[in-house]
């Protein structure tokens, strides 16, 4: 099967909602509070789209994936307990969700190929992310996806666990 990856359009927000919905009650399935409190939601999604920060995996016409990647915007990281990598430019990505239909056929480290691909084409060579402290299957990922984990970064006055990979200077 051969997947693709666009910026996000104003038509697919009901699309991605749908995709967000089921990763937000399979976090609730896993015991995990992310994504719990309301957000992401719809205005999230939009607000992505506006600030052109918003992609999707396709699955030939079908969005099968979502996430929001960003340069340099993350005002939180600002305040890491605990250290980065590097201190330079970086890609931070959010709300990464995989459909139901298509879990478990290594969507997410196709994903991560994109986004780290994405900060390369714009000559950046750190990725941050961060997730629940119980998002046990986005600590795997990050896991095998070679990202170290920082320390902790606050949103919504919650701590959050913030990984980094340094890409390789091609």
């Amino acid at each position: 099967m051969e997947y693709q990856f666009r910026p996000a359009k104003e038509g697919d927000v009901t699309d991605i909602w749908r995709v967000l919905q089921q990763a937000i009650i399979r976090r609730k399935n896993e015991g995990s509070e992310q994504w719990q409190d309301g957000y992401p939601n719809p205005e999230v999604i939009q607000h992505d789209i506006e600030k052109q920060a918003g992609f999707v995996m396709t699955s030939g016409d079908t969005i099968v994936g979502y996430c929001a990647i960003l340069i340099n915007d993350e005002p939180a990281y600002a305040g890491i307990e605990g250290k980065w990598l590097t201190d330079g430019d970086f890609v931070v990505f959010h709300r990464v969700a995989i459909a139901d239909s298509h879990i478990g056929k290594g969507l997410s480290k196709l994903m991560f190929a994109f986004i780290e691909n994405y900060a390369l084409e714009h000559n950046i060579y750190s990725v941050r992310a961060d997730t629940n402290f119980d998002n046990l299957a986005m600590l795997k990922i990050f896991e095998r996806a070679g990202y170290t984990y920082c320390g902790e970064v606050f949103f919504r006055n919650r701590p959050r666990r913030a990984y980094e990979k340094v890409l390789a200077n091609k």
